[in-house]
């Protein structure tokens, strides 16, 4: 299933809070970004299960627009393998009220046209003494009872129920969605991206370590990752200017370090995202357009959901996750941010949204959340990230093989050719040692049934180098199980 990034250009809603959205034109609180902090829409994915030709609409990053692409794609890519065709990008998203403000007739700001006098006579004015006196006597009467009741308010008659006094704080109970949002939200940031020329968004992350790492998307620090500008703000207030230390953009992952960091920092805890089960409570803190430190609830809906997703430009390659989903609602600048278990612990990060291809407030403007959301399973995030940090550049698994992004192959097809006419299995590379060849089309890894190149990507990328896997693919009409050890790529070129 392809998705979208959560981030086209959307300006900032009526009354906005301070940190604006993933915009275009980042402005210091602006609107929401039209694929820096993406949360994009996400384009269908070739072959994804049950989504990839979902009515609603395509999935995207949490902060930006994604697309869908036909092209060969070099499974497990090793160096120069096939390109990947952009995602197009959603339609530009312009908010509006569904009842367009109000100045029609009968709307806000109509006119009021004051009803023509009746004709007076001396009954008229009779009654008109008789009711100023009744309402003279009502004021007294109401004043002599209210007093009276107030004075009575503590008696044993009163038959109202006050909450006891307390002087300390209200004490919620650990587990509770307060409880735990209260302890995450300061770990929290709103991050803003802006490129050279002007351009950014907004989207979200949060503490990895104490040393300053802040855990997001690539796609929410994409523009400032050459020489840009890049700021964390916490729930508190406190701004820090902030660098991009790595970031892999086929696993959506990056990480950032705040400059002058505070010593008092709190990473959030880790979960163990291999242990998450459907159906468990789920807690998104981010910034959907624009509004910083917002909180929303759900479950998990599904695991190993394949998602494909990218910003929608044409430079950009797809990212791949075999991801958690969840109807927790996650809109356009949730992007980075944290998805956390009923514990508090951190079990995914937000990364891109299925989107219906209305979207926007009254039809008109960017994608939101229709109860799709997909997360990069922390267990995955953890490693990207310790590899970011030690070397700032990404390592990925692969089988050294390329494979067709192409619907309706029943599986992972390996491709005739390479990227650039290379051979499509890499000579002396992990395919080539067990066996497989162009044709061979791959349709389990390790008895999860893969039903596109994409879901095998997904899935390979859930490794690391070195581990092994079995394969299951036919040939001819027969089928055969090979086990494979995944060799390894460095960086994203």
């Amino acid at each position: 299933m392809s998705t979208e990034n959560e981030g086209n250009a959307v300006p900032p809603a009526p009354s906005a809070p301070p940190v604006p959205v993933e915009t275009p034109a980042a402005s210091a609180q602006g609107a929401s970004h039209a694929g820096g902090a993406p949360t994009a829409p996400i384009p269908a994915v070739p072959g994804a299960p049950e989504h990839a030709s979902a009515p609603v609409g395509r999935p995207a990053y949490a902060s930006d627009g994604a697309g869908q692409g036909a092209d060969p794609y070099g499974q497990a890519p090793t160096q120069g393998s096939a390109p990947e065709a952009g995602w197009p990008p959603p339609p530009p998203a312009t908010p509006s009220y569904a009842d367009g403000g109000g100045s029609g007739v009968g709307g806000w700001g109509s006119s009021y046209q004051q009803p023509a006098p009746k004709p007076r006579n001396g009954r008229g004015g009779l009654v008109a003494a008789v009711l100023v006196a009744a309402l003279v006597a009502g004021g007294v009467g109401g004043g002599i009872g209210y007093s009276l009741a107030k004075n009575d308010d503590n008696s044993t008659d009163s038959t109202t129920v006050s909450a006891p006094s307390s002087s300390g704080e209200v004490k919620r109970a650990s587990g509770t969605v307060a409880n735990v949002a209260a302890g995450a939200l300061p770990s929290t940031v709103t991050i803003e991206a802006q490129s050279t020329n002007g351009e950014g968004g907004t989207g979200t992350g949060f503490v990895f370590d104490k040393q300053g790492h802040i855990l997001t998307n690539n796609h929410v620090v994409a523009d400032a990752v050459d020489g840009g500008k890049l700021t964390a703000t916490f729930p508190s207030g406190k701004k820090y200017d902030a660098e991009v230390v790595g970031h892999a953009q086929g696993y959506d992952v990056a990480v950032i370090k705040l400059k002058n960091a505070p010593s008092d920092l709190k990473p959030l805890a880790l979960g163990d995202s291999d242990k998450v089960a459907v159906g468990d409570s789920t807690i998104a803190i981010g910034a959907p357009f624009g509004l910083s430190n917002t909180v929303t609830t759900g479950i998990i809906s599904a695991k190993n959901r394949p998602v494909a997703s990218s910003d929608g430009s044409a430079s950009s390659k797809s990212s791949y996750m075999s991801a958690l989903q969840t109807d927790a609602s996650i809109n356009p600048g949730n992007s980075g941010g944290p998805l956390l278990d009923a514990s508090g612990a951190v079990i995914g990060i937000n990364s891109a949204i299925q989107s219906s291809s209305s979207g926007g407030l009254g039809g008109s403007g960017q994608s939101g959340s229709i109860g799709l959301g997909f997360a990069i399973p922390v267990n995955q995030a953890k490693y990207v990230a310790q590899q970011l940090i030690q070397s700032g550049k990404p390592v990925y698994a692969k089988i050294g093989a390329s494979v067709s992004l192409e619907e309706g192959t029943g599986g992972a097809k390996i491709t005739e050719q390479g990227a650039s006419g290379a051979s499509a299995v890499e000579s002396g590379g992990p395919a080539a040692k067990a066996g497989l060849k162009p044709g061979d089309v791959i349709t389990k890894l390790d008895g999860m049934v893969v039903d596109s190149g994409p879901t095998l990507i997904g899935a390979i990328w859930t490794h690391k180098p070195g581990d092994t896997v079995k394969l299951t693919y036919t040939r001819d009409g027969k089928t055969h199980t090979v086990d494979v050890t995944l060799g390894s790529r460095e960086g994203d070129s």
